[in-house]
């Protein structure tokens, strides 16, 4: 069965997720996350990509990406991501081969319903994953940033500045959004949208980018958004 075409939208957020080959671990030490991490600053500002959020854990890496009216650059910012970092590790380790898996995943995401949601997801994974008990914790995600406790140079959403007029109360209602944690539905909703290739949003959102493309996305059901404001 051929799989599915991947959905690329210009000038809307993407939610994207690169595993290690066969689950591999991609980052073993400090220097390998912070080489990726630089290595995503550059290229995506060269590509004209807009970064709104990330997490590395050690063996995978969530991307919520924001391409402009080439959406070819997309995937080409994570080829040239992999390459790179392949090339770092096969010559410290004097190995060959390939270290990612050959095809990442990816899910449009609707901004005004499932982004504030999507950040959330992708900052607490370290959390739900047992590494740290808390976000801020947790030195290779873009929550340190959005908090003003690390130099900031990731693009701060729509969703996200609409949570209050200044920078500080911003922060203040977004930590206390995250603290609430992830809702099951919603985990189920954002996990079965990457696995298949579908998107993050509600049935307008579906009905609108098929007219779009000019074909039917088959999907699930959504469950409820959840609230900015909390």
């Amino acid at each position: 069965m051929p799989r599915m075409a991947r959905v690329v939208l210009p000038h809307m957020p993407h939610h994207v997720v690169q595993r290690g080959h066969n689950r591999q671990i991609v980052f073993a030490e400090d220097v390998d996350y912070e080489r990726y991490l630089e290595d995503l600053r550059e290229l995506s500002s060269a590509l004209d990509i807009r970064v709104y959020a990330y997490c590395l854990m050690t063996n995978h890496v969530h991307l919520l990406l924001g391409p402009g009216e080439e959406v070819a650059a997309m995937g080409r910012l994570m080829k040239a991501l992999a390459a790179r970092a392949t090339r770092y590790r096969n010559r410290l380790e004097g190995r060959s081969g390939t270290l990612w898996e050959g095809r990442y995943k990816s899910s449009p995401v609707q901004t005004e319903t499932y982004l504030l949601a999507c950040t959330r997801y992708i900052e607490l994974n370290p959390v739900r994953a047992q590494m740290v008990p808390a976000a801020g914790e947790y030195p290779w995600s873009s929550f340190r940033q959005r908090m003003g406790e690390a130099e900031c140079w990731i693009d701060l959403d729509p969703a996200y500045c609409e949570l209050a007029d200044d920078n500080a109360e911003r922060r203040v209602r977004y930590a206390r959004f995250v603290e609430q944690g992830v809702p099951e539905q919603e985990l189920s909703l954002m996990r079965e949208a990457l696995q298949r290739g579908q998107l993050t949003g509600n049935q307008r959102f579906v009905d609108e980018v098929e007219q779009v493309i000019g074909c039917r996305i088959e999907r699930r059901r959504p469950g409820r958004p959840p609230s900015r404001r909390a």
